[in-house]
């Protein structure tokens, strides 16, 4: 039983499961919220994400009761004083974290690291207003932070090797496959993510439907096609990341907001959540178009090309952007495992055929990286 304590300071749906990885691997958590609503809750909350698997006997109640006696909700930041390492899951605009990141360098020792679970937002620019921020880095976990393995861990350009290495062994000891990331917009997924949708909403404007493109995928070895994804994310959550990743990309065509996205959110039909989307109401499944193949190419030279402009800036390697879609995502293959599959000559090929059909807006979307064109 480890007795380094961590600390989560946010009790939403990130926050609870950030805490149940650490709980569960037997370290003593604190974790705190500013709405007293949400510290109330928290332990019913917990209680509910560990009751299926009690049910399913995957765990004992004793082993759940454990798990959720290692949890200490306190009812100020301060209150995580004892934690070595600190995970912000707080509402993702700047100016918040900034000011919580303050008060944890303030109430926490001077060794312990503080990380943000940001998805978003740059770690470089929170840590500008810390007086100590070579401490500050990105932990960003996926949803649902205990069943996803994926988590990218983000280094701004001060942050110490220190804070990494502990960070790291830490995470890692929780059970999670820790991938180094660049501190650029996306990251690594949310970043290499973005073809399999935006390719997917440029096919359906030019008239194939969202059914036909989600069975080519399917067909292709994807557990959900992007419209089913999107679906299941919120079409406007999907909305949010492709226009903040086009703002922090300078309006570049790669990340193009779709007018048909921006449709479906003006509309309200967001998916899941509203039981109205591009696949829902559900139908029967339909079968693969005959040019499936063709879909699944097309939209994997995107992804192969976004992975490739993205470890050409540096900072990543090929096959850690091959595990981070894997896990991330749950992807059938990384990026460079499609390009091995297809090779480079028709993936260029592909782009090139894309680019010459393209609007004059969007002919931009398709240029090779430049590491597709070397060797």
């Amino acid at each position: 039983m480890t007795t380094e304590v961590i600390g989560v300071a946010g009790l939403g749906t990130m926050g609870l499961g950030i805490a149940l990885v650490y709980a569960q691997a037997g370290h003593p958590v604190r974790a705190t919220d500013i709405d007293p609503g949400a510290r109330g809750q928290a332990f019913a909350r917990l209680a509910g994400l560990l009751g299926p698997r009690v049910e399913m006997g995957a765990l004992s109640a004793a082993d759940r009761d454990a798990i959720l006696g290692r949890i200490t909700v306190a009812d100020t930041v301060e209150g995580l004083a004892p934690a070595v390492l600190a995970i912000e899951a707080i509402v993702e605009k700047l100016g918040p974290k900034q000011a919580l990141f303050a008060v944890l360098e303030r109430a926490l020792g001077a060794g312990a690291v503080l990380a943000s679970n940001t998805s978003s937002l740059s770690i470089g620019a929170i840590a500008a207003s810390m007086e100590r921020p070579s401490r500050l880095l990105g932990l960003h976990f996926f949803n649902p932070a205990p069943a996803m393995k994926l988590v990218e861990l983000v280094a701004h350009r001060g942050t110490s090797a220190e804070a990494v290495a502990l960070a790291r062994r830490l995470t890692e000891g929780a059970g999670k496959t820790v991938i180094a990331c660049p501190d650029s917009p996306g990251f690594i997924v949310n970043r290499c993510a973005r073809p399999y949708y935006g390719e997917a909403l440029a096919l359906l404007e030019e008239g194939r439907t969202a059914a036909e493109i989600d069975a080519a995928m399917v067909a292709g070895g994807y557990r959900l096609g992007p419209f089913a994804l999107i679906d299941l994310i919120g079409a406007d959550i999907n909305l949010a990341a492709t226009e903040g990743l086009s703002a922090a990309m300078r309006g570049h065509p790669r990340y193009h907001v779709f007018g048909t996205l921006r449709a479906q959110v003006a509309k309200g039909a967001l998916g899941r959540k509203t039981g109205y989307g591009f696949t829902l109401p559900a139908a029967a499944p339909k079968a693969a178009p005959d040019d499936a193949a063709e879909i699944v190419l097309r939209i994997e030279a995107a992804l192969v090309n976004e992975a490739a402009w993205l470890a050409g800036d540096g900072g990543v390697a090929a096959p850690d952007v091959d595990t981070a879609l894997r896990l991330g995502l749950n992807f059938p293959r990384g990026p460079f495992e499609m390009l091995e599959r297809h090779g480079k000559a028709r993936i260029l090929a592909v782009l090139a055929g894309l680019a010459g059909a393209a609007p004059a807006h969007l002919m931009d979307r398709y240029a090779p990286a430049r590491l597709l064109l070397m060797g």
